[in-house]
């Protein structure tokens, strides 16, 4: 199974939606991804666990993920 997989999102900036990367092999972890549209930096938290995605959460650049 390919650890990377790819998994839609929402700006939290300018609402539009799109596809992101995710590499799974790297456990839980936080990665920044610029807008395609508005090009702002999103704060996006990714929870795995063997290889399965079990949460992706997304936030601005000022907001706190957990």
């Amino acid at each position: 199974m390919d650890p990377v997989i790819e998994s839609s999102i929402s700006c939290p900036y300018c609402g539009e939606s799109f596809g992101v990367l995710l590499d799974l092999s790297q456990g839980s972890h936080q990665t920044v991804e610029d807008c395609y549209v508005c090009c702002r930096p999103i704060n996006i938290l990714v929870e795995c666990e063997g290889g399965q995605l079990l949460r992706i959460e997304c936030a601005s650049d000022d907001e706190v993920l957990y």
